[in-house]
């Protein structure tokens, strides 16, 4: 039988691996909400959503007190119906983070449960368009690096092969966002890409400048360089530069982006699939981006990301953080500086369950 009998959540606060820092924020520890859904043909599946320190508990109440009911006695097959049922019953929070982080926590769940049941795994079932995506490194670009520990990871991931490397922006000076760039530029060379990111710490006036600044030492891209909301600001930024705009991580509906191609504020979508709501909308995402001839370079996550990158022609990079380690049996597999989607059943990751109830909030 494919009934929900049982639809259960949990919480965990699992430690970063390492410092993380960017020009708004430090990444604290991952609140990490788990979803398991059993059918009564007892397969079960497991899906997720995350913050990076606050809010996981409320995402936790709002499954437990209102959505998870929702799901007993339903046809864990019915996906789509399953999510518009749920984001019905959500009108009164929706758009918004904590929801969206909700939902996906389930429509994660409910396509572990699809894939386990037909035998195969994410990135064929949910199209299947190759199982090796380029990687990029975000984890040696962090704000409060020196200039020298840029250059030494970069060459580092550079002779492993790998497409290319993210450098955060956003010190007090725009020269020295210039310098870190130039001195990575020259340490690896005209042929790897590097991103650059601003977590949405610019002004329209301060991007103009930024991206000036940074324009002659080639970044592949400028990531969210204005608050997520100000689609007119991109708009405009995107106009004034030759750098490729990149969006999507603070965006937590499909129509949101649809807003952002259409407008040319944005030619990078980096949807999140636990913040945009799961796998359903992710690729709605991204075959809307597919449309606008838009590449999809999903934001973190690399460990889901990686089937769904796979799974589409516009994929383009997975984007290399761990942060899973600690609380699974298998890591994300690199082969010549590529990400391989998993070929087991499901979504592919393997959950430690020990560690996570090691590491489960009360």
């Amino acid at each position: 039988m494919t009934t929900i009998t049982t639809a259960t959540a949990l919480l965990a606060d699992i430690a970063v691996e390492k410092d993380r820092t960017d020009a708004v924020q430090a990444f604290v520890k991952q609140e990490t909400i788990l979803v398991q859904i059993t059918t009564g043909d007892g397969l079960r599946g497991t899906g997720y959503a995350y913050t990076i320190g606050t809010g996981g508990s409320s995402v936790l109440a709002l499954l437990r007190e209102h959505l998870l009911p929702l799901l007993v006695g339903a046809d864990a097959r019915n996906v789509e119906a399953l999510w518009q049922r749920l984001f019905a019953a959500t009108r009164a929070t929706t758009t918004g983070a904590i929801t969206s982080l909700a939902l996906a926590a389930v429509d994660t769940a409910l396509w572990d449960l699809r894939c386990r049941r037909a035998g195969e795994p994410l990135w064929r079932l949910a199209g299947g368009h190759r199982q090796e995506v380029p990687l990029y490194d975000t984890e040696g670009g962090w704000l409060h690096l020196s200039t020298d520990d840029l250059v030494r990871s970069a060459r580092a991931a550079q002779r492993a092969g790998w497409a290319g490397v993210k450098i955060k922006v956003g010190k007090p000076h725009v020269a020295e966002d210039a310098e870190r760039l130039r001195a990575v530029r020259e340490a690896v060379g005209p042929a790897m890409h590097i991103m650059t990111d601003a977590n949405q710490s610019q002004t329209i006036s301060s991007a103009l400048h930024l991206a000036a600044a940074l324009e002659p030492h080639g970044p592949y891209w400028f990531e969210e360089p204005l608050p997520a909301d100000d689609v007119s600001g991109h708009a405009r930024l995107a106009a004034a530069t030759r750098i490729p705009i990149a969006v999507g991580e603070s965006l937590y509906s499909a129509m949101q982006f649809r807003t952002y191609l259409e407008s040319g504020a944005a030619s990078v979508v980096q949807v999140d699939a636990a913040r945009v709501g799961g796998i359903t909308p992710w690729l709605k995402v991204a075959h809307t981006a597919e449309s606008h001839n838009a590449m999809v370079c999903p934001h973190f996550l690399m460990e889901l990301h990686v089937s769904l990158a796979a799974a589409v022609p516009n994929g383009m990079f997975v984007e290399y953080i761990p942060q899973l380690r600690a609380v699974t049996r298998t890591e994300l597999t690199v082969r010549d500086g590529r990400a391989v989607a998993p070929d087991v059943p499901g979504i592919g990751i393997d959950w430690d369950m020990d560690a996570i109830d090691d590491r489960r909030v009360a």
